[in-house]
């Protein structure tokens, strides 16, 4: 909104939509994609996002009134989705984003491989990475990967090894995904105050200044955004993530009599 006025794609210029934003590469092609979309009165998708990229699109989108998106990545807690970007006036559902899903199938009991070994074998076929969506590793059995439909018969082809483990590659349909509902560990915390790095510390179980060494060192997201201030300060329903380490919601927060701050978290790993 400009003004007070509800802005469309015309009233901006591209390089003031992103300006400042660390994913300008990525929103400069949403813009463009945008633009196609209400020229062309069609459903232009995207390629996959990753979490951060999704909350800077929908920023964006948010001030565009003439479009509008739905993002989709295969199932309900699917990390990286595509967009479907349309005119505000068509209708979007999630069939018009065009997913596909492959069983890499192999024998990993005595080589066991683990989800950058089955991203790296992806990419090692020459694949860029936004073409790709979630893996799901499976163990022993193999994985399960997420990308776009046009992809499906060069990794057939291509895609033979991970590891030293020899592969198979074929479709599935996206209802046989074998998605892991995440562990849950719920607890309270009594702080001083909302900083990010005392709640983080006390969710995750690390001290204090491991995670002021992590959140200088740009390991932690709050909201899928980059943060370098341990002084963060943070409210109810803000999302905590840490490469390698899972993500923390905050729940309810109360003042206790002593004015501290008594909070709910769940850990998601």
């Amino acid at each position: 909104m400009v003004g007070g006025q509800v802005i469309g794609l015309n009233m901006l210029s591209k390089e003031k939509l992103i300006q400042g934003n660390e994913h300008r590469e990525c929103l400069s092609r949403l813009i463009d994609q945008a633009s196609q979309a209400l020229k062309t009165w069609e459903v232009v998708l995207s390629t996959f996002l990753s979490p951060p990229e999704g909350v800077a699109a929908q920023t964006l989108f948010s001030q565009l009134t003439e479009l509008k998106i739905l993002s989709w990545g295969g199932y309900p807690q699917a990390e990286r989705q595509r967009l479907a970007i349309a005119r505000a006036d068509l209708p979007l559902e999630v069939t018009q984003v065009e997913l596909i899903a492959l069983s890499i199938a192999g024998n990993f009991l005595f080589d066991p491989a683990n989800h950058r070994d089955f991203l790296g074998a992806i990419l090692g076929t020459g694949i860029e990475r936004d073409q790709v969506g979630d893996v799901l590793v499976l163990g022993e059995r193999g994985a399960q990967v997420i990308v776009a439909p046009r992809l499906e018969p060069f990794l057939v082809t291509h895609l033979t090894q991970v590891r030293t483990v020899p592969v198979q590659v074929e479709p599935i349909s996206l209802d046989h995904l074998k998605v892991q509902a995440p562990r849950a560990k719920e607890m309270t915390t009594v702080e001083a105050s909302m900083r990010l790095d005392a709640i983080a510390s006390a969710g995750f179980g690390l001290s204090r200044s491991k995670m002021v060494n992590l959140i200088n060192t740009g390991n932690v997201r709050v909201n899928w955004k980059d943060t370098s201030q341990s002084s963060y300060t943070l409210k109810a329903g803000d999302l905590i993530t840490i490469r390698g380490k899972g993500r923390l919601e905050i729940g309810e927060v109360n003042i206790t009599k002593k004015d501290r701050y008594r909070i709910h978290l769940k850990r998601l790993s």
